[in-house]
């Protein structure tokens, strides 16, 4: 009988937390952004995009800059998800690009990337224009 309480109290806890737990879900929003990068040797780029989160549009500026084997000048049109939102304010942030738990680049086009607030965008999209990049670099995203 004694076993039987102890589980039956184990269990009540457990749903205690994992009630807790649904109430800071995370979200998932749409994301489309064109950002234009030039440069030799430092690349500047900027751009804007908007993001779709519970039916509202959120328009954001995107700014960046790189350093290392940049030649060239290009313009990306990218679309996805931005994984994890917790409110529209926590895109916010500066996502680094080549550096550790910042980017993981996937080809021409497809990027991972991350901020300190665990947003993760997931993007792709056609490159127009002639660039070369092997950079280390971030861009950052504000709202409007």
């Amino acid at each position: 009988m004694r076993k039987f309480a102890i589980g039956a109290a184990l269990v009540a806890s457990l749903v205690g937390v994992a009630g807790f737990s649904t109430s800071s879900r995370a979200d998932t929003g749409q994301v489309a952004v064109v950002f234009t990068k030039g440069g030799f040797i430092v690349g500047v780029g900027g751009g804007e995009g908007v993001l779709l989160y519970r039916g509202h549009k959120y328009p954001f500026t995107v700014s960046g800059m790189s350093v290392g084997l940049t030649v060239g000048a290009s313009t990306t049109k990218f679309v996805g998800r931005a994984l994890n939102l917790k409110g529209p304010a926590s895109i916010e942030g500066s996502y680094a690009v080549g550096g550790a738990g910042g980017a993981v680049a996937a080809g021409a086009g497809a990027v991972q990337l991350q901020n300190s607030n665990g947003v993760i965008l997931q993007l792709s999209g056609p490159k127009i224009g002639a660039e070369v990049s092997a950079a280390v670099g971030g861009v950052t995203i504000r709202l409007k």
